[in-house]
């Protein structure tokens, strides 16, 4: 079953996106003719999750550098670095944004390898790199439910936050990914869905996806979940992910290590989905992973309409860190990864490098 959700793709020359901020009223597109454009729909969240960004920022890229033709291969790169900087700038959590960027800078250093210099066939590359992105994601979140599913068994009520479905990602998404794996194999589920505040990606985005897929679902306000899981209701606890660090603490929509604290207190498995490309070796320890805090509007002011008084202090990170110790498991293309985090997350990585 394939989720008929086209979340990003390239088409003549050209970013087509659905419009997430108009969703779950109006299924609208937009399409990016300037790289500018992608930029602004990565940081007002017309696209967003993780892996969603990464392949904005992919072909957002590749977008740009169709204008670059500069006389020398060093003005090319010095254009196309400037271009990549402005990407950097966007959203400071999201790993794959990085990692994204980190490869389409690759690809034009191996484009520029051969000693010949000609752009179009630079531009060329670069689209077919950011072409390649957006599927292999989707491919990766096929392994990552397929794996996951292992972990659901027939029966089971399943709490997610946020959104980390198709729309998070270039399709089928990763933590909804193992929830579509296992009810495609007929296992009966039904899904909790937090509704996410500040801006709702589940009550808008997970509830949307979850009806056009009729997969049982009953949508609740964030501070629920603990009756919920006190009541014994729910059987599992699943999430995505922005970033992990090193030791396997994972950054993730804020509320989720709240959840991870109510779920270890009743007993109940906390799991991580997430693909490898959003590992961080680089970094150590969730302390250090940078956390975005956004706009005062996104809690003061709803869908236009002001909900607390002109001039209160305001404190909105977008999201938080929770402890590996937290975690039962995180699900990745590779398999499931279970603690130690550090030694399992270094041996893939060594293995893959």
């Amino acid at each position: 079953m394939h989720t008929g959700i086209r979340t990003i793709y390239w088409e003549n020359n050209a970013v087509v996106m659905i419009d997430q901020n108009a969703l779950p009223g109006e299924e609208k597109f937009l399409t990016c003719r300037h790289y500018g454009e992608v930029i602004a729909a990565i940081k007002d969240l017309t696209i967003r999750g993780a892996p969603a960004i990464g392949v904005a920022a992919a072909m957002g890229i590749a977008l740009g550098a169709l204008s670059l033709s500069p006389a020398s291969p060093e003005a090319f790169k010095k254009s196309f670095s400037e271009i990549c900087e402005q990407f950097a700038g966007t959203r400071p959590t999201a790993r794959n944004l990085f990692w994204a960027i980190e490869r389409m800078k690759r690809c034009v250093d191996a484009s520029l390898l051969s000693g010949e210099y000609f752009p179009e066939k630079i531009h060329q590359a670069l689209i077919g790199e950011a072409v390649r992105i957006c599927e292999e994601d989707i491919a990766v979140n096929r392994k990552i439910g397929f794996n996951g599913s292992s972990l659901i068994r027939d029966g089971d009520t399943v709490l997610t936050h946020c959104n980390a479905g198709a729309l998070a990602t270039a399709g089928y998404g990763t933590a909804l990914g193992v929830i579509r794996a296992a009810f495609e194999e007929g296992k009966r589920l039904h899904i909790f869905v937090d509704e996410t505040r500040p801006v709702l990606q589940g009550a808008r985005l997970t509830a949307w996806e979850l009806m056009k897929e009729n997969i049982p679902h009953t949508l609740i306000t964030d501070n629920t979940a603990g009756l919920l899981m006190k009541q014994g209701r729910i059987s599992k606890v699943i999430v995505g992910a922005d970033r992990i660090a090193a030791n396997g603490d994972a950054a993730n929509k804020i509320g989720t290590y709240s959840l991870a604290v109510l779920a270890r207190e009743h007993g109940i498995p906390f799991y991580i989905a997430a693909p490898l490309s959003t590992v961080d070796v680089t970094i150590r320890v969730g302390d250090e992973i940078p956390i975005e805090e956004r706009n005062d509007e996104e809690i003061t002011v709803i869908r236009g309409v002001r909900m607390a008084p002109e001039g209160v202090a305001v404190y909105n990170p977008a999201f938080d860190v929770t402890p590996h110790r937290y975690i039962t498991a995180i699900i990745t293309e590779a398999g499931i990864i279970t603690s130690p985090f550090q030694e399992r997350l270094g041996e893939i990585f060594r293995a893959t490098s």
